[in-house]
């Protein structure tokens, strides 16, 4: 399949036009690859770790979920990130292209896929934006759990390296309705509590959103950044290998950018 045809697939599933308006979905650097046949590295950061890999595994298009480029740069000089990204994807013909607020609004997108792997039932979206899309997840657990299975349950499956939760009198307590939102979800916290969740599974929260929950009667569930979407991108890969590309992997050189001390 040529990059060309993989991309229209693509945004047939996954509409860039659907991203917010401070987004950049689509096509990050095109230096003319429309017309081979798709070698692609999923990834979820586009960084020059990955790039160097895209280089070693002689890929033509590396796939990412975050943007390489969130708002115009005024210059590109030797050394910058951006810059040799580009330097680079000229030089070896590599495209760099990144789906996001599209990609989390999709069936088997970001949030479809934390559902599926907490297992949830009659999953309807926390903020709908069209005909059964939005954004997170909203759904039942079937059987319930209590408060410390779940956090088990999350632990295992997703395997962050720190689980921070809202303190709770009880982990014994039943939970039977969650939502989930990969990546930074705390904004959805008004939204999130008229959906009658018990918990709320995202990252990136501060002190005063885990407030919000308390405040909210929701128990707020921070997994990490990387914990709560890099499994959407291995869904994207399997996805990808179904159209017998000639070649995809999932990368290994993506990063969390965090580390905990004491590990």
């Amino acid at each position: 399949m040529k990059i060309a045809d993989l991309i229209s697939w693509f945004e047939a599933w996954a509409n860039p036009s659907w991203c917010e308006s401070w987004d950049n979905c689509g096509w990050q650097i095109e230096p003319g690859v429309l017309q081979e046949s798709a070698r692609v590295l999923v990834c979820l950061t586009p960084t020059l770790a990955v790039m160097e890999e895209a280089i070693a595994c002689h890929a033509n298009l590396i796939f990412a979920h975050h943007p390489l480029i969130f708002s115009p740069p005024k210059s590109l000089c030797t050394g910058e990130p951006i810059a040799e990204m580009a330097r680079l994807a000229f030089t070896h013909n590599i495209g760099v292209y990144s789906a996001h607020t599209n990609f989390d609004q999709v069936a088997d997108g970001t949030a479809d896929v934390l559902a599926q792997i907490l297992a949830l039932k009659d999953v309807t979206p926390i903020v709908p934006t069209q005909a059964g899309l939005g954004y997170g997840r909203v759904g039942l657990l079937e059987p319930s759990l209590t408060l410390e299975e779940l956090l088990t349950v999350i632990h295992n499956r997703l395997a962050p390296p720190k689980l921070i939760f809202s303190p709770s009198a009880d982990l014994q307590q039943t939970i039977s309705r969650v939502a989930v939102l990969g990546g930074s979800g705390a904004s959805f916290i008004s939204a999130v509590a008229k959906t009658g969740a018990q918990a709320y599974l995202t990252s990136d929260c501060k002190f005063h959103q885990f407030q919000e929950s308390r405040d909210r009667n929701i128990i707020l569930i921070d997994a990490g950044h990387y914990a709560t979407e890099r499994p959407a991108c291995k869904c994207l890969v399997q996805k990808f290998q179904s159209l017998h590309l000639d070649w995809v992997q999932l990368s290994r050189k993506d990063e969390d950018f965090r580390q905990f001390f004491p590990g």
